[in-house]
């Protein structure tokens, strides 16, 4: 399972510590070191049934700076895949890739009942 994080992230640093607790096993990836790729997004997005919209860090400073509130409703679905993989700062996180699962944020009851069967 793959735990896609930033350290300074209140909500991540919470997952994580759920995680551990819960003994789930995991590998850490620091978001701003290792962006998620355009393919890897494209994989996630399709796997998670989930709107592309909910992939962005919306309450992030660089989301609010680059205007995307209004910019996104205009971009296609290839076009928004290609600017979340430009920087790490731009993706939700903390995200969960496990076989067919991928959860965006953190959502105790969600990841209990997907992370703890």
């Amino acid at each position: 399972m793959l735990f896609i994080y930033y350290p300074k992230c209140s909500t991540c640093i919470k997952a994580r510590k759920w995680l551990d607790e819960k003994g789930v096993k995991y590998t850490a990836r620091y978001i701003v070191e290792e962006n998620p790729s355009y393919d890897e997004l494209k994989e996630w997005f399709a796997k998670s049934g989930l709107p592309l919209k909910k992939f962005f860090n919306t309450s992030g400073m660089l989301y609010k700076e680059m205007q995307l509130k209004d910019k996104l409703p205009g971009m296609n679905e290839e076009e928004q895949l290609k600017l979340l993989a430009t920087n790490g700062m731009l993706v939700k996180r903390p995200i969960v890739v496990k076989d067919k699962t991928v959860l965006v944020g953190f959502k105790e009851a969600e990841w209990s009942e997907n992370l703890t069967k």
